[in-house]
């Protein structure tokens, strides 16, 4: 019998280097796994039925590698992705871990520094389009401050619309055909990161040269680490349209960035995520941002990875299930969830709403059975509808 939640390339499943490559290493305690070589990444998410692969610059090519050895890296690894199947969809740049950037990279107060990265960002982009990247992820982990008198918030955020801005100038020069997604985040590694939330960030595209071309990678952990709620940030940027790319994992609220397997904590969260994006039909990658336990050795990193992509596929199916439910539709329109489609104007427009009577007392006394319908989808999820 055909297992059900067998991916296909249609869903478009990938991971990072840095997800499946994790050795383990906490600032507790050292690698408990040996290193993993990108081709060998490549092969194994094949196996367990990824569509593709993500990668930071210095993953795949380490920092101060020649221009020979650069391309012999790119080679080898293409030949893996052309043996498998395997696409990069997206690209991204460590910004974060080399000491030159521990006060900052585009935000950096010495100047140096900020056109160092700069620099680096843009050959990431070259490297990206090269092996087929149509999305480059910037994360700003060291754009912040732990002491703010050293760092006026209003200038750093014209050095960082600076940066992106450069960085757009470099793609639409060289015709790389890549768009920018940024992807927000509140604190750790500093102690407050600018552009913390999936709002700020869409408050501050607003702001570039070239808007069109930057969107957001929304990370599940990251809202959650506020205490936001994860898929209404990602409902608000597909209502935007600037969802370019997304990151799938769990969290707890409050902890430290967690990065857990996508729905071993906030399993509500997780469905509504799914159902929002399958609802939306959103064509993006399903790209799980996380890492296995320290606990595991190297077969635990591959339970991992196919835990990630069965359990997208069980959510979407229930999914499925929820619009196929009748006790489950039924609730819905008690709660008059189709009606929040119709125009408030409607045909009178605002003359029409001002002449108009209103009996208050029966619209307060209305229920809309919230309570049930809540009940329905706990039941959905437990597996005992």
């Amino acid at each position: 019998m055909t297992d059900p939640f067998t991916p296909r390339p249609e869903h478009h499943f990938t991971f990072g280097l840095w997800t499946v490559g994790n050795p383990g290493r906490d600032p507790f305690g050292d690698a408990v796994r040996p290193p993993l070589d990108p081709v060998d990444a490549v092969h194994r998410l094949a196996d367990v039925g990824a569509y593709g692969v993500s990668f930071h610059d210095n993953d795949l090519v380490p920092a101060g590698t020649a221009a020979t050895g650069r391309q012999d890296i790119v080679k080898r690894f293409r030949r893996a992705l052309d043996a498998t199947g395997m696409h990069v969809p997206m690209v991204t740049t460590n910004l974060f871990w080399r000491p030159v950037f521990k006060e900052g990279a585009f935000t950096a107060n010495d100047p140096r520094v900020r056109r160092f990265a700069v620099k680096k960002a843009c050959e990431a982009t070259e490297l990206g389009a090269e092996l087929g990247a149509q999305v480059f992820v910037l994360w700003g982990g060291r754009e912040g401050m732990e002491a703010e008198a050293a760092k006026d918030v209003r200038v750093a955020l014209d050095r960082y619309k600076e940066a992106i801005d450069l960085v757009c100038e470099h793609i639409s020069d060289r015709g790389l055909h890549l768009r920018i997604a940024l992807e927000p985040k509140p604190n750790e590694p500093r102690g407050d990161i600018l552009l913390p939330t999936v709002g700020h960030a869409l408050a501050f595209i607003g702001s570039l040269e070239h808007p069109d071309m930057v969107g957001l990678n929304p990370e599940f952990a990251h809202e959650t680490m506020s205490g936001l709620s994860f898929s209404q940030a990602v409902a608000q940027t597909l209502w935007h349209d600037k969802l370019f790319h997304i990151d799938l994992n769990a969290q707890r609220i409050g902890k430290f960035d967690q990065d857990f397997r996508f729905g071993s904590e906030g399993i509500r969260d997780a469905f509504y995520v799914v159902k929002l994006l399958e609802d939306a039909r959103w064509d993006g990658m399903r790209h799980f941002d996380a890492h296995p336990y320290r606990t595991e050795d190297s077969d635990g990193v591959w339970d991992f990875a196919r835990g990630c992509i069965r359990t997208y596929l069980i959510l979407a199916d229930k999914a499925r299930r929820f619009h196929e439910d009748s006790e489950i539709q039924d609730a819905l329109r008690v709660t008059k969830a189709a009606e929040l489609a119709e125009s408030t104007a409607g045909e009178g427009g605002l003359e029409g709403i001002l002449s108009s009577d209103y009996d208050e007392d029966a619209l307060a006394a209305q229920g809309y059975g919230n309570e049930r319908l809540d009940q329905l989808v706990t039941e959905l999820l437990l597996g005992v509808r």
